[in-house]
């Protein structure tokens, strides 16, 4: 009825195990699954229960949105047989992996290196593979009468266990070492339930292991007993410009998934690998100011984390003289405590706030905006304000959109100039840029990305654009840019929320 994960019968339902190999260890790697954690889910998951496929899939009616009235909100009703125990058609594949499918044992190895596997059919027609010449003692006992017996099968993604020569080795360890197994699966399982519950902080009740599990990206409690004020002095004085500022506290924060709990301002990680590295977070410039950063640290005993974030908020004050709330007690992450593989999942390919949109991303900027700032929790409103907002303060990494003289001072600016009717835009070829001439001389007055454009192209943000471009609404804009900085911000402090 669908896939999980991958196809078991390989992709596309070629049964070529080297290639579904391929394709779970993409997969898997997305979940930040390594080579080790995956066979243990695989090998773990299939030493219990079976596959269905004993029929072909038109004996399944609907799905049950598609199903009648009277189905009552059941669907896939089947009219193979009884259409359930060895009648039952799911997936198309037909068997149980090992001879004892409700009991946690080491057959499913046991069967994988025991036998010589041939490729079959399912009665459903679908790819599976068969042991040549196994014994009674090693077939699966029938869904419904135990005393009959039947063969069991492996997948096409079961053979890349065994034919992937890195899976082939870690395979035959968990064979060769049970306990070792045992454990794997132990800890891929919780880490598969718990992954996208955030830091062990939010973990509740007497089963919190007391382990530190790199996974969870542990981050250190943070020093609260500083001088914030002296902090933000430095800061003032450090040399740095409002959009440096600006930029940092952002690329640092804005890696923040709610859908996860992963990435955030708390850690500090933009200053460790591969943050540090990404092209969207500016080298060069992160290098200069982490160098500062780093130093007030040592000498208030602040966290470079909330150094980092403070600098933001005195950018913002600066610009605004409007007062940033502010809450201390963010920690900073070790190399050590960082997955790197795991967390290059989280650079940005594309950044609508700063107008970071690199050749190359085939995705349109602004449906990559949307997406982001949904997993930063923001509203329609917060999302506009805080484009305009930093686009008033000159934060464009490709130069678009820069429509303000005044790049130091927030203001609504932006988004009067991107409603100024007379001005006719144009595309310039580029796919992604734009340029404005004065529909009465001809000049070439400005630029803009497609990210500016449908601001005033899309009608639901342009309403919004149209409120906050308002004379009288200079103060909400900045008292609302204000309340969404800070919401990014403090994303992840679960601790205060």
């Amino acid at each position: 009825m669908g896939l999980i994960y991958v196809n078991p019968q390989g992709p596309d339902g070629n049964p070529d195990p080297l290639a579904s190999a391929h394709d779970i260890r993409t997969t898997f790697g997305r979940m930040a699954m390594n080579d080790e954690e995956t066979v243990a889910l695989v090998a773990g998951g299939h030493t219990f229960g079976k596959s269905h496929g004993a029929g072909t899939e038109d004996n399944v009616q609907s799905e049950p949105e598609g199903a009648p009235l009277e189905e009552m909100g059941f669907g896939w009703s089947s009219t193979y047989g009884s259409g359930v125990g060895s009648d039952t058609i799911t997936s198309g594949i037909e068997g149980a992996w090992t001879a004892n499918p409700t009991k946690w044992d080491n057959g499913y190895f046991d069967l994988l290196f025991g036998y010589e596997w041939e490729l079959t059919k399912s009665p459903a027609g679908a790819h599976i593979w068969h042991a040549v010449g196994q014994t009674e003692d090693d077939m699966a006992p029938d869904a419904e009468d135990a005393s009959k017996k039947v063969p069991t099968m492996m997948t096409t993604a079961d053979m890349a266990m065994r034919m992937d020569p890195s899976y082939n080795k870690i395979s035959k360890r968990f064979h060769e070492n049970p306990d070792q197994f045992a454990d794997a699966f132990a800890r891929a399982w919780f880490k598969l339930l718990h992954r996208d519950m955030g830091p062990k902080t939010r973990y509740v009740g007497p089963e919190v292991p007391e382990e530190e599990l790199i996974w969870q990206d542990p981050v250190p409690v943070g020093n609260t007993n500083y001088d914030v004020l002296k902090v933000k002095e430095l800061l003032s004085d450090s040399g740095l410009t409002i959009q440096e500022m600006i930029e940092v506290a952002w690329a640092s924060a804005s890696t923040y998934r709610g859908s996860d709990m992963r990435g955030g301002a708390n850690g500090a990680r933009i200053r460790l690998a591969p943050q540090k590295d990404w092209e969207a977070n500016n080298p060069a410039q992160l290098s200069k100011a982490l160098e500062i950063y780093e130093s007030i640290s040592k000498e208030t005993g602040a966290s470079v984390a909330d150094v980092i974030v403070l600098a933001g908020n005195v950018a913002i004050e600066k610009a605004s003289g409007v007062e940033v709330p502010f809450t201390p007690g963010r920690g900073d992450a070790t190399q050590e405590s960082t997955d790197i593989e795991s967390f290059e999942v989280l650079e940005p390919k594309s950044d609508a706030f700063r107008n970071y949109h690199p050749q190359g991303v085939n995705i349109a900027p602004e449906e990559i905006m949307l997406d982001k700032a949904q997993l930063l929790g923001l509203t329609a409103p917060e999302m506009t304000v805080l484009v305009g907002g930093m686009r008033s303060l000159g934060i464009s990494m490709n130069g678009y959109g820069l429509f303000t003289e005044d790049s130091n001072t927030l203001s609504n600016d932006y988004f009067k100039t991107l409603l100024d009717m007379s001005v006719q835009w144009k595309p310039n070829g580029t796919g992604n840029s734009y340029e404005a001439f004065d529909r009465k001389t001809g000049e070439k007055v400005r630029t803009a990305s497609r990210t500016d454009l449908v601001f005033g192209s899309n009608s639901q943000l342009r309403a919004i654009v149209e409120v906050y471009a308002e004379d009288d609404s200079s103060d909400k804009f900045t008292r609302d840019f204000v309340f969404a900085w800070n919401k990014v911000m403090n994303a992840d402090r679960f601790d205060i929320q």
